[in-house]
C-alpha cells in the first residue's frame, strides 16, 4: 500500500466515522444540557459543593463561578506539583520548580497544555493522573459550558439567566468526557498502548546498554487528551511516541477523537439538522499528529466551536414554528 493510498484511506474512514457519529451524538448532548433530571452521582456531586442544581445563574454569577473554579484548579494542581516528592507514586521524582509549576497548572487549567519538561522524567504516576489527567477533563468542561452559555445568552432573549455553571461543568465531565473516554482507553489498550503503574522496566540494549523503558497510565491520558483538544500528554510528544500511539489505528482514533471534539458544539446543535458552516471542519493537515516536541495549539479550534455554536443555536434550543 502506497504512502498517498494509505493517508487518502486514514481521510475516508475518518469521514466516515464523523458521519456516523454526528446525528447521534450530537442529539445525546442535546438532551445532556437540556435535561431536568439529574443523576444520582451528579446530586451527591452538588450536595458536596452545596449547589442547588435548579438555581439558573446571570452572567456574572456564572463568570465568577467559572473563574472561582479555575483558579481552585490551578493552586491545587501547582501544590501538587510542588509536594510531589511526599506524595504516593512519586517514582522519586524531586518537586517540580516553581516557575514551572504555575506555568503548567496555569497552562492545563486554561485547555492550553504547554509543556516545557518530558513528562516521564518529570512527573511521577498520580500527578499525571489526579492532576493533568483531571484538568484534561474538566478544562475541556468548562470550554464546552462557555460554548452552551453563550448559545443560551443568543437564545434566551426574555431572560438573563445563562443555565447554571456547575450543572454544565459535571454533566459535561460525566456524561459525555468520561464515557468516551473509557471507552478510547480500552481501545488503545487493546491496540498496545501502554497502561500501568511500573516505575520503568530495566532492558539492554543491542549495544551493551542499560536502558530504563517507562510506563505509566499513557493510555488513559491519551484518550482524554485527544478527545479534550489537549496537547503534549504522557510523553510530551503529542502521541507520536509509540507508547501512545503504537500503529495505524490508533493514530486513525487520534484524528477522529480530534474532529469530533472540535466540532462537538456544531455536533451538538446540528442533531436535528446539519450545521451549514462547512468552514468548521477540520483541515486535512490536521489529521496526523504533530512530530514537535512543544504543544503549539492554534486558535482556530475554538474560534471554530464559537462559530459552530453561534450559527446553529437556534436549531437546538429555539422550537420551529
Amino acid at each position: 500500500m502506497s504512502d498517498t493510498f494509505a493517508g487518502l484511506l486514514q481521510i475516508g474512514l475518518l469521514l466516515a466515522a464523523l458521519a456516523a457519529c454526528y446525528r447521534p451524538l450530537g442529539a445525546y448532548m442535546a438532551r445532556v444540557y437540556s435535561s431536568e433530571r439529574d443523576l444520582g452521582v451528579e446530586r451527591l456531586v452538588y450536595r458536596l459543593i452545596g449547589v442547588d442544581p435548579r438555581a439558573d445563574q446571570r452572567w456574572p454569577v456564572y463568570a465568577r463561578s467559572l473563574l472561582a473554579f479555575s483558579l481552585v484548579g490551578v493552586l491545587g494542581l501547582y501544590a501538587l506539583q510542588r509536594l510531589q516528592p511526599q506524595l504516593p507514586l512519586s517514582l522519586g521524582f524531586p518537586g517540580v520548580a516553581p516557575d514551572q509549576a504555575f506555568n503548567t497548572a496555569a497552562s492545563f487549567v486554561t485547555n492550553t497544555n504547554w509543556q516545557s519538561y518530558s513528562g516521564e522524567s518529570t512527573m511521577g504516576h498520580l500527578i499525571q493522573m489526579s492532576g493533568l489527567a483531571v484538568q484534561n477533563f474538566v478544562s475541556a468542561a468548562v470550554g464546552m459550558a462557555v460554548a452552551v452559555a453563550l448559545i443560551r445568552g443568543f437564545v434566551r432573549a426574555r431572560t438573563d439567566r445563562l443555565g447554571n455553571f456547575w450543572v454544565d461543568l459535571v454533566r459535561g465531565s460525566l456524561r459525555i468526557l468520561l464515557p468516551i473516554a473509557v471507552a478510547g482507553t480500552v481501545v488503545l489498550i487493546a491496540l498496545g498502548a501502554v497502561q500501568n503503574l511500573s516505575s520503568g522496566t530495566e532492558a539492554t540494549t543491542l549495544s551493551g546498554i542499560q536502558q530504563t523503558i517507562t510506563g505509566g497510565p499513557v493510555a488513559s491520558q491519551e484518550a482524554i487528551k485527544d478527545l479534550g483538544t489537549n496537547g503534549g500528554g504522557f510523553y510530551n510528544a503529542n502521541s507520536s511516541h509509540p507508547f501512545e500511539n503504537p500503529n495505524a489505528f490508533s493514530n486513525s482514533q487520534w484524528a477522529a477523537s480530534r474532529a469530533s471534539a472540535r466540532n462537538r458544539s456544531a455536533d451538538t446543535a446540528g442533531s436535528y439538522q446539519d450545521c451549514p458552516v462547512r468552514s468548521t471542519r477540520t483541515s486535512v493537515w490536521e489529521a496526523s499528529p504533530a512530530r514537535q516536541g512543544y504543544c503549539r495549539r492554534s486558535c482556530s479550534a475554538r474560534t471554530a466551536l464559537v462559530g459552530s455554536a453561534w450559527t446553529t443555536a437556534t436549531r437546538w434550543m429555539v422550537p420551529s414554528s
